[in-house]
Formats: structure tokens, C-alpha cells, sequence
């Protein structure tokens, strides 16, 4: 029928937000630096406690904690990232043709590294590597940690603020972008998919898994490994049109590439920490999917990489990740 669910929920939670609700939201939108920082504060807590306590203590813990607030603290789970570190942007080469405005979204810049990732390096730091690598100079939106594409207020309903951050983001991403000269990389596809929705057309707007292909695959040299990694395409990659690009990348960087059977992954932006069992019943199939040989997973959206990992017992991450490890610069 072709009913757009998620659009309806929201239009109910705009219907029922409270203005004290709608004014706390205004608050968070007009602050994201400072909930950011705090967001980072209490993730590296939490990693301190679990590096200490190891994960079946810190697990058992977490629950009782969980199950004494009616299950309103998020769930944790070993696949818990710790903060990710602080974003210093670089010296443009003004002499450089090949540019970039990289737009890292507000999960990434608040979420690192899990303990299952075998680089201990977060993927903001990870993608300025893979751009530099094929020779980009990277620009950064002015007023980078205030910035968000709204996604966060508009699927809770609160339109106002959600639309305050689009439209700040926009006017942002105009200057950084020359106008919309430079193309623009978010490194979140459900973040990329809201920009899209909500901003002009004349920006050159991507995800990673098109600008990889687009933009900097022509300046890399790729080396197949011989190893058999697993891809998934979350719902907004599907709806960009870019499910079978990821496979197409993922196969110009491993031997043999899996693409599990699975639909939607449940994780729904930020539901999957508290309410888990939509992650676990959308990914009840997943782990029998996965070969034995199956190690690594990659796809583009952090919150679902969570989720993944959880329900596989296999480390994913975004597939930038894949992508460096198979790559070398090619020379001029």
C-alpha cells in the first residue's frame, strides 16, 4: 500500500507534544554543543566502568539499573561505544581544486569506537584519512559542533526545532560549499537521507557509499583482501538508491562480500537502546546468515552498527572502515 508509517508517527508525536516537551527540545536544539559534550562525558564513563568491570559484571549491573527505572535508562550492551575524540579542523590548500565540505553527523561526533573494533580509531578520524588519501582538501561547516540535520527533533515531532537545525545547517553548508560548488559528504546515511528531504537541490549531497564511488574512487588504488565480509544496507540507504552500490564497493575491497536476507534492522534512529526488542526481532535471522568466515560487517549508519554487531556476534562498522584498509594513494 505503500503507507509511509514513520511519517505518520511523527505527525501523532508533533499531535501530542507538551510545550513543556517542545521547549526542552528548543533548548537541546539551540545548545548541541553542550549535549554533545555531555553525551561524550557519560559514554566515557560508561567505557571506564565496563573497561574495569569486564562485560558480564558491567552487563548484569546495567540491567538491574535498567530494570529499577522501568526501563527507561537505555540498555547497554558490550557494542557500547565510548566518546568520540574532538574534531580539529585542518589548513585548506586554497591551490587544490579537489574539495570537500565534510559534514560528520552529531552520532559520530559524539560516538567513538566500540571494544570490538580492531582499529581503535573513530570514524571522523577515519574518513579525513580515506579523503586526504585521495587527495582531497577537507572544509568544514563554520560552527561545526552546534550544527545537526534535525532528524533527531523532527522524528520525536518536534517540528520546530528539528526544521530551526535544518535550515542552520543549510545556511552553513551554502557558505562552506562555496554556494554548492564543492560537493557535501555526511558520514551517516539516515542524516544524509533528512538533508535531502529538507534542503535545496543545488547542494551536492552525499552519503558514503556514493561519494566513495563518485568521488574518490577514481583517485585510489584497490586491493582486494582475502577475507569475507558482510554488507548492510539500512532503510535510508535503500530509499537513496544506493543498496547495490555498497555491495559493488564492498566487492571491490574483499574476495567475498555477504548480503544477509534481512530487511529493516529494527534499531529505528535511537529506539534500539530502549526499546530493544524491535532490534532483536527485526535481526532475529541475521546471525544464522553470516558464514563462519564472516568476521567484519560494514554498512553507514553508527546507531544500527550497534544493533548489528549485537545480534550477529560479528564487529560492524561504517564501511569507510573496508574501505582505507583496501586502499593505497595513487601516485601523480
Amino acid at each position: 500500500m505503500k503507507i509511509d508509517t514513520g511519517k505518520l508517527v511523527k505527525e501523532l508525536r508533533a499531535d501530542d507534544a507538551s510545550p513543556k516537551a517542545k521547549k526542552y527540545a528548543m533548548w537541546c536544539a539551540d545548545n548541541m554543543d553542550k549535549v554533545q559534550s555531555y553525551a561524550k562525558v557519560g559514554l566515557n564513563t560508561v567505557n571506564f566502568f565496563h573497561s574495569i568491570l569486564g562485560s558480564g559484571l558491567m552487563g548484569g549491573i546495567a540491567g538491574g539499573v535498567r530494570t529499577l527505572s522501568g526501563n527507561t535508562i537505555p540498555r547497554w550492551t558490550k557494542a557500547f561505544p565510548k566518546g568520540s575524540p574532538k574534531i580539529v579542523p585542518p589548513a585548506v590548500n586554497k591551490n587544490n581544486p579537489k574539495k570537500v565540505v565534510y559534514f560528520p553527523s552529531c552520532i559520530n561526533r559524539s560516538m567513538g569506537v566500540s571494544k570490538d573494533y580492531d582499529e581503535k580509531v573513530a570514524l571522523t578520524i577515519k574518513m579525513e584519512k580515506l579523503i586526504k588519501k585521495a587527495g582531497y582538501e577537507i572544509i568544514y561547516p563554520e560552527d561545526l559542533n552546534n550544527h545537526c540535520c534535525g532528524m533527531a527533533f523532527l522524528s520525536k515531532g518536534f517540528k520546530e526545532a528539528g526544521m530551526k537545525k535544518s535550515n542552520n545547517l543549510e545556511a552553513a553548508l551554502k557558505k562552506a560549499s562555496n554556494n554548492g560548488e564543492y560537493p557535501i559528504l555526511c558520514d551517516m546515511s539516515p542524516c544524509l537521507y533528512t538533508m535531502k528531504e529538507n534542503m535545496e537541490s543545488r547542494l551536492k549531497l552525499y552519503e558514503p557509499i556514493e561519494f566513495i564511488m563518485d568521488h574518490l574512487k577514481d583517485h585510489l588504488n584497490f586491493k582486494q583482501l582475502d577475507e569475507t565480509v558482510s554488507v548492510f544496507a539500512v532503510c535510508s540507504a535503500k530509499k537513496l538508491g544506493v543498496e547495490d552500490k555498497l555491495v559493488d564497493l564492498a566487492k571491490l575491497c574483499a574476495k567475498n562480500v555477504v548480503k544477509p536476507e534481512t530487511n529493516c534492522c529494527g534499531f529505528a534512529g535511537d529506539r534500539g537502546f530502549t526499546h530493544s526488542e524491535l532490534n532483536d526481532h527485526g535481526l532475529r535471522d541475521l546471525k544464522i546468515q553470516h558464514p563462519a568466515e564472516v568476521k567484519n560487517g560494514y554498512s553507514t549508519s553508527r546507531t544500527c552498527e550497534i544493533g548489528l554487531t549485537l545480534n550477529s556476534g560479528v564487529s560492524y562498522q561504517s564501511i569507510v572502515y573496508l574501505v582505507d584498509r583496501a586502499t593505497t594513494a595513487k601516485r601523480k
